[in-house]
């Protein structure tokens, strides 16, 4: 059975990039967890929640078989200097488990050092720019890129697309 880590920032994540995600891994029959800084109930930047069962630092890479990182604004706040998330994603691209993120998350995966060389987007930002630069990304304006084992999108609207390619790395 499929499983795969979810991980949401606990103020200021983007509902439509999560609920994208776990329709389509629910349309897949994968099963998930979703982790962030805290346990309990984590904030929207839309004004939705959703509950998080795991703190990112009780998250072990052998339980699953990717990791799907948020985006929103709560990313560049809470995600981006996770520690735990950063060596989380440096032990799923060890294994070459599936790597993804959206929006401004992609910024961890540059920080895990997992980047060097690849092709990966990002919710455009100077500092977002600079800090896939500073990880050794290849930029490109395209709304997903894969590359590999990892899958990088740019925006909320690419959400469903974004989905839809971590399920096609998966293998569904």
């Amino acid at each position: 059975m499929i499983k795969v880590l979810v991980v949401i920032a606990p103020k200021r994540y983007r509902e439509e990039e999560y609920e994208e995600t776990a329709k389509a891994l629910d349309r897949a029959g994968i099963k998930y967890d979703v982790a962030s800084t805290i346990k309990g109930t984590c904030e929207g930047m839309m004004g939705g929640t959703q509950e998080s069962s795991l703190l990112i630092s009780d998250a072990k890479e052998e339980n699953y078989d990717g990791i799907v990182i948020i985006g929103g604004l709560g990313a560049s706040d809470f995600l981006w200097k996770e520690e735990p998330l950063v060596e989380l994603v440096k032990q799923f691209d060890e294994k070459k488990k599936v790597v993804a993120a959206i929006c401004l998350a992609p910024v961890v995966l540059a920080r895990a050092g997992i980047l060097k060389g690849k092709q990966a987007t990002v919710f455009e930002t100077p500092a977002s720019r600079e800090l896939l630069r500073q990880g050794g990304a290849n930029f490109v304006k395209v709304h997903v890129v894969s590359d590999m084992n990892i899958i990088t999108a740019d925006h909320p609207i690419s959400a469903s697309e974004f989905a839809e390619a971590v399920l096609d790395k998966l293998g569904c």
